[in-house]
C-alpha cells in the first residue's frame, strides 16, 4: 500500500504489526486514545527492603522470563554500561527472545551482536542504531524485527501499551536505598533522566542500578521512590567522559562554518526572529556554530531567546548564562557543560520525554518552538530527510527527535553538505524516509539555499533580504549530480529487517536487508 509519502508498504508488514500506512503528519490530530495501565505492585511494609546484591537478584525478584521487554535509557551515550551488564546477565541465565526497548543504541552495545545471532534478543525497539548492531540487522541477524521511533514516538507506544516494558533498568548516578533516582550527585553524572520518565511509569517492574548509593532521601528527584521496585548498587554504570559525543563540539571545518553562516542569516531574516523566540538546535558541528553566531547578531539587535529546547550543549548554556535566553527545557545534556548547567542554573530545567515531543497528549514543548535546526544524511527534492539508513543500505543512525520537532516548529530548517564524501546527500529519493518533506521548511547546503514551495512566505522574506544564495532543491540536485554523477541505488533484498515509524505509529517506510557487498557506485 501506498503512503504519503509515496512508500510502498507490504500488506504483510501491516497485518504483522497492526499498523497503517502513514497519512500525513496530522492524521490522527484531535483522536482521542486511551492510556494504557500500568501494573504497580505495591509496598505497604515499614521494613520492605528494596535493595538487591546484584542484576541476577534483580531479574529473579522481577520474574524475568522468556519473551519478556526490556528498556534502558541512552543519556550515557557512548559511555554506557548498563545495557550490556544487563543483557549480559539475561544471557547467562538463558533467557531468549527477548525484546529490547531502549531510547537509542549505540557502539557502547557492540557487545549485543552475538545475543542477536544467538536469538537472545530477538526484537528491538529504539529511536535508531549505530555501530556493529546496526550492521547486524541490516544484514539480516535479527529474527524478529527492528520498529525505529522518534523519541515523541516511543514515549506513545509506550503509554498506549503498544510497547509493554516488563523490567525497566534505569541508570542513575545517584539513587537512596529506597529508590529515589538522580542524574546528578554521583560519579557517573549525566545530567537528566528524561527519557526513563515513561519507562519508570509504565513498566511491571523498575530497577534503578546505580554505582553512587547515597543517604536518603536523595531529593530533588527525577525519579522517585513509587515508582522503583529495587535498587542495585554495581562498580560503575557509564564512562563520564563518553557522555560528550564526538558531534557535540564547535566546528573548524570551512564548509561547516559556511553552513553555518548560512543558517544564521535564515534564522535572522525569516518573521519568527523577534525577541522572545524558541529554538533547538541539534548537535552536529554546523548547528553548533549557528547557534554561537546566531548569538552575535541577538546581542546586537537586543533579541532574547525566550526558549531553548532539547537537547543542550555549552553554547546553548552559555546564551543562559549570559542572559540571551531565559530559560532552558532539557531532555538530554551532550556536553559535561550542560551536565554542570542544570545543577547550577535555575532556569534550566529538566523535562520528560513526553513533554518534549510526544504527539499524544494536550501539547508537546515541540509544538511552541519558532525554529529548529536539525542535519541529515539525505535530502530528495520532495525534501523528504533520511536520518537513519546510510548510503550504502546500512543502518547507522537515529530518528531522535527529527521528526518530532520537525513536525512542531513554526520553521524547520535542515543543514546537510551537498556531497557526503563522494554521495550526494541532495537527491531525487532518499534511501529511506524518517521525516516527510511536509515538515522541511528549508534546506541549507553549502552550494545554497532551497526553500520548501510549501512556504512561499519564507522564500519571499529571504529574497527581500537577499542575504544567502537561494536556489530550488532540483538546483541543488543537479549540481551534486554534476560534481558526482547520479549513484546507482543500494540493492536491498526482499526481507524486510526494520520499520520506520512516523510519530503517531503508523508506518512512514521499511528497512530491507542489504545484498552482500552491496553499495552505491561513485
Amino acid at each position: 500500500m501506498l503512503n504519503a509519502v509515496g512508500r510502498e508498504i507490504p500488506e504483510e508488514i501491516l497485518e504483522r504489526t497492526g499498523k497503517e500506512v502513514f497519512q500525513g503528519n496530522n492524521y490522527k490530530d484531535g483522536k482521542a486514545f486511551q492510556k494504557a495501565s500500568p501494573k504497580v505492585t505495591p509496598v505497604m511494609r515499614n521494613d520492605h527492603d528494596k535493595m538487591v546484591k546484584d542484576i541476577h537478584e534483580a531479574l529473579v525478584k522481577c520474574n524475568a522470563h522468556d519473551g519478556m521487554t526490556v528498556s534502558f535509557h541512552h543519556h550515557f551515550r557512548e559511555g554506557d554500561l548498563v545495557v550490556c551488564m544487563v543483557m549480559e546477565e539475561i544471557h547467562k541465565m538463558g533467557f531468549k527472545n527477548i525484546t529490547l526497548s531502549a531510547s537509542s543504541l549505540g557502539k557502547a552495545h557492540d557487545a549485543l551482536v552475538p545475543m542477536i545471532e544467538d536469538g537472545t534478543i530477538v526484537n528491538i525497539e529504539s529511536s535508531g542504531v549505530r555501530g556493529k548492531i546496526g550492521d547486524a540487522i541490516s544484514h539480516g541477524k535479527l529474527k524478529g524485527l527492528a520498529t525505529m521511533r522518534s523519541h515523541g514516538g516511543r514515549v506513545r507506544a509506550i503509554e498506549t501499551g503498544e510497547t509493554h516494558v516488563d523490567i525497566a533498568f534505569i541508570g542513575a548516578p545517584s539513587c537512596d536505598e529506597y529508590g529515589n533516582c538522580s542524574g546528578m550527585g554521583g560519579k557517573t553524572n549525566c545530567g537528566v533522566l528524561s527519557y526513563a520518565y515513561v519507562d519508570a511509569e509504565m513498566a511491571d517492574y523498575v530497577v534503578a542500578v546505580t554505582d553512587c548509593l547515597v543517604d536518603y532521601p536523595n531529593y530533588p528527584a527525577e525519579i522517585n521512590q513509587t515508582k522503583v521496585d529495587y535498587v542495585c548498587v554495581v562498580d560503575q554504570i557509564g564512562i563520564p567522559e563518553k557522555i560528550a559525543t564526538g558531534a557535540a563540539k564547535p566546528t573548524t571545518d570551512q564548509r561547516k562554518i559556511l553552513m553555518a553562516e548560512y543558517c544564521t542569516q535564515v534564522v535572522a531574516n525569516t518573521p519568527y526572529f523577534k525577541d522572545g523566540f524558541s529554538y533547538q538546535t541539534g548537535v552536529g558541528g554546523a548547528s553548533i556554530a549557528s547557534t554561537i553566531s546566531l548569538s552575535k547578531i541577538m546581542e546586537e539587535k537586543n533579541i532574547h531567546m525566550g526558549l531553548g529546547v532539547g537537547g543542550l550543549t555549552k553554547p546553548m548554556c552559555e546564551l543562559l548564562d549570559r542572559g540571551l535566553a531565559r530559560k532552558l527545557v532539557d531532555t538530554q545534556d551532550f556536553d559535561l557543560d550542560a551536565v554542570n548547567n542544570v545543577r547550577t542554573n535555575p532556569n534550566h530545567f529538566p523535562i520528560s520525554a513526553g513533554e518534549y515531543a510526544s504527539p499524544m497528549n494536550k501539547g508537546a514543548f515541540v509544538n511552541k518552538l519558532d525554529y529548529v535546526i536539525l542535519a541529515s544524511l539525505e535530502v530528495d527534492t520532495h525534501f523528504n530527510c533520511n536520518v537513519v539508513v546510510g548510503s550504502d543500505g546500512i543502518i547507522t543512525g537515529a530518528q531522535g527527535g527529527h521528526p518530532d520537532t520537525a513536525q512542531g516548529a513554526k520553521c524547520t530548517i535542515v543543514i546537510a553538505p551537498l556531497l557526503q564524501g563522494r554521495i550526494p546527500a541532495i537527491c531525487t529519493d532518499v534511501t529511506t524516509v524518517t521525516t516527510p518533506g511536509e515538515s522541511v521548511d528549508i534546506v541549507v547546503t553549502d552550494y545554497g539555499v532551497a526553500v520548501n514551495p510549501r512556504r512561499p512566505d519564507l522564500l519571499e522574506a529571504l529574497k527581500a533580504a537577499d542575504c544567502v544564495p537561494l536556489k530550488t532543491i532540483e538546483e541543488l540536485r543537479d549540481i551534486a549530480y554534476s560534481i558526482v554523477g547520479e549513484p546507482e541505488k543500494v540493492q536491498f533484498g526482499d526481507r524486510i529487517v526494520g520499520i520506520i515509524e512516523a510519530r503517531d505509529g503508523t508506518v512512514m517506510d521499511v528497512v530491507r536487508e542489504v545484498k552482500p557487498f552491496s553499495f552505491r557506485e561513485d
